[in-house]
């Protein structure tokens, strides 16, 4: 659907925003490859389907490297679950075989199943501080959030630990209802590097996509990390 035919005032007033004054915005700006990766992080957290379609064709169309996208997509399995993320897979392979590019062979895992806890740790330690050492014994669900979630997804090729973290960061302020894992990764943001200003400038450029509530407890998340 045509929506500039169907709906010229709103579709006026949204581009104007989305693609003009917030990607322009004097003190706000990312890099292109930075704000597409955040806002199609965004859009997975929010569940916007279509717009995601439409995202990531803009998003191929001015370079975004297709590695770094297909990590993100697989990386959402651990913050939104299969249900969830099942459909954002299907969507990136449509728009592949589209525009020819391969599907397969994208990242490489670097653990394997007898050391993926040992580096999944690893990783919490990099990220969190030397607090994680111990957590994954502290029940099932923190076992798998270290062998699984960090021990196969996190040591992947393909995107780095800083960026890793802006996406968990976008995945969980996207979703919304997550706001102590929220606090916990902004901080985990700021220990590899990504500081509250970068934060700041990740929540602004995907306001257009999420809505204002959940960009301004973001921001509020924010705050709160660095107290």
């Amino acid at each position: 659907m045509d929506y500039k035919q169907t709906d010229p005032q709103f579709m006026e007033r949204f581009e104007q925003f989305a693609f003009e004054e917030v990607v322009q915005k004097e003190g706000l700006k990312l890099d292109v490859k930075t704000r597409y990766l955040a806002i199609l992080a965004s859009l997975i957290g929010c569940q916007g389907k279509d717009a995601y379609r439409l995202m990531l064709e803009k998003a191929l169309n001015e370079g975004m490297d297709p590695v770094i996208v297909k990590e993100m997509v697989y990386q959402a399995q651990d913050y939104m679950g299969m249900g969830r993320m099942w459909d954002f897979l299907r969507i990136t392979n449509e728009v592949y075989l589209e525009k020819e590019i391969p599907l397969s062979s994208y990242g490489q895992a670097t653990t394997t199943m007898e050391d993926r806890l040992e580096k999944g740790v690893q990783a919490q330690v990099d990220i969190f501080g030397e607090g994680m050492r111990e957590a994954w014994k502290n029940g099932v669900i923190n076992y798998w959030l270290a062998d699984n979630c960090f021990g196969d997804y996190y040591t992947r090729t393909g995107l780095n630990l800083a960026q890793r973290e802006m996406i968990t960061f976008c995945f969980l302020m996207a979703q919304g209802g997550c706001e102590p894992q929220l606090i916990a990764h902004a901080k985990g943001n700021m220990n590899v590097g990504n500081d509250a200003d970068f934060l700041r400038k990740v929540i602004a450029q995907c306001v257009p996509y999420i809505g204002y509530p959940r960009s301004l407890n973001a921001m509020t998340a924010v705050d709160k990390a660095i107290k």
